[in-house]
């Protein structure tokens, strides 16, 4: 029996994408515009991300490369056998299929799209060395361009339809917040918590974006000690009086991520503890009041870090102030160009979304231990900045009794 290497198959009609035609149109348009600009015949995009962006298809690896292959004229999703007629039913463009049957199927597969090229652009960020150079070996060594940077540089410049989507996200991570927020008493897990905050999140997503994928929507419910990190995963420790919480709702429609971030109490708070919480608050508030079109994300960054200096915690300081959205995840995707840190010089404009996120970290044993954080989305405007997350923050809201 001959097995195909390659092959395309149609099974059932194409599904609902998140977005219009004219959305991922215009998207390519962008990319080819990369392509033309650089002199490039062609791209092959491999991260989920990018393969998102273009394409509408969101992969699952599970140790198997994707691709979308770019061309002057033609856009084609690369897949495993595994997903069958899944690519080609969630994708914007064309699919094919490699089949497992050799382990170089999947450059056979690309290879048979790009014809006598000698210029290509590849995601050097995200190739592992073996990836790159079997890549070029399969292609006849042509000289490969990384262009990681330019289609991050597109993809943080939103569109009107990404940020209608992105407003709904926040709009059930707060939903996600206020299903937490009922359940919080001292004796219940993190793990009990976190459960309901995620059922309640895909319920909503279920009901307004009924086309969309339902999957890796998620929370971190972080208690006592293990507010410290903020990537901390959900644990069984049991809430106890005066423990400091990290509630974090991560609801995802179809890729695109979407966050809400509180500090909360138990019951009481004792002195130290407020004044620190009061410190971050203050710092959030004014950082919210920054956020606009015009300002450097550098300049942001220095004059938080000025007013944590005067309020005696800025050496508690963890991370950045804040990052991009759209399509990432805690997986993929972090657009490292817009973060507000100072080492980026990235001007905010109008279309950029974007988070407000101090954090103080206090070691267990000394007053006031544990991790203090709250997070809102903003989408910057002509003359302003929108915030889209509408859950109260600060002690006067989150000492949950």
């Amino acid at each position: 029996m001959k097995r195909s290497n390659f092959f395309q198959f149609t099974n059932g009609e194409k599904a609902k994408l998140p977005f219009s035609q004219k959305e991922y149109e215009n998207r390519l348009k962008g990319l080819r515009k990369i392509i033309s600009e650089n002199n490039l015949d062609a791209v092959i995009l491999t991260s989920m991300q990018n393969v998102a962006y273009y394409s509408g298809f969101l992969y699952c690896s599970f140790g198997r490369p994707y691709a979308c292959v770019v061309t002057e004229k033609r856009n084609v999703v690369v897949s495993a056998n595994i997903d069958a007629g899944q690519p080609n039913r969630r994708c914007y463009g064309d699919n094919l299929i490699y089949s497992d049957w050799e382990r170089d199927n999947y450059l056979k597969a690309i290879t048979s799209l790009l014809k006598k090229i000698k210029k290509i652009g590849i995601e050097k960020d995200h190739l592992t060395m073996e990836r790159y150079q079997s890549l070029k070996d399969a292609l006849g060594d042509p000289e490969m361009i990384d262009i990681s940077t330019f289609t991050m540089q597109q993809r943080m410049i939103k569109s009107n339809e990404e940020i209608v989507l992105i407003k709904s996200g926040a709009k059930i991570a707060d939903i996600g917040g206020e299903a937490i927020v009922k359940e919080i008493k001292a004796g219940v897990s993190e793990i009990e918590i976190a459960m309901i905050g995620r059922d309640a999140m895909e319920k909503a997503i279920a009901k307004y974006h009924p086309d969309s994928e339902l999957r890796d929507t998620w929370v971190w419910f972080q208690s006592g000690i293990n507010t410290d990190g903020a990537h901390n995963p959900v644990t069984t420790r049991k809430l106890k009086r005066g423990d400091i919480l990290s509630l974090n709702t991560f609801p995802m429609i179809s890729g695109y991520y979407t966050a809400l971030e509180r500090t909360l109490f138990v019951e009481e708070i004792d002195d130290a503890s407020l004044k620190a919480w009061e410190a971050n608050v203050k710092v959030h508030r004014h950082g919210l009041k920054l956020i606009k079109p015009g300002i450097k994300c550098s300049e942001i960054t220095a004059e938080l870090n000025n007013l944590f200096s005067e309020l005696g915690y800025l050496h508690r300081r963890t991370f950045g102030y804040g990052h991009s959205f759209g399509v990432l995840s805690h997986y993929y995707g972090r657009e490292g160009k817009l973060e507000l840190r100072e080492d980026v010089e990235t001007t905010l404009k109008p279309n950029m979304v974007v988070s407000m996120e101090p954090m103080i970290m206090i070691p267990e044993g000394e007053p006031g231990a544990g991790g203090y954080r709250e997070h809102d989305i903003l989408v910057v405007k002509e003359n302003s900045a929108e915030d889209i997350t509408k859950f109260p923050f600060g002690p006067e809201h989150n000492i949950i009794k």
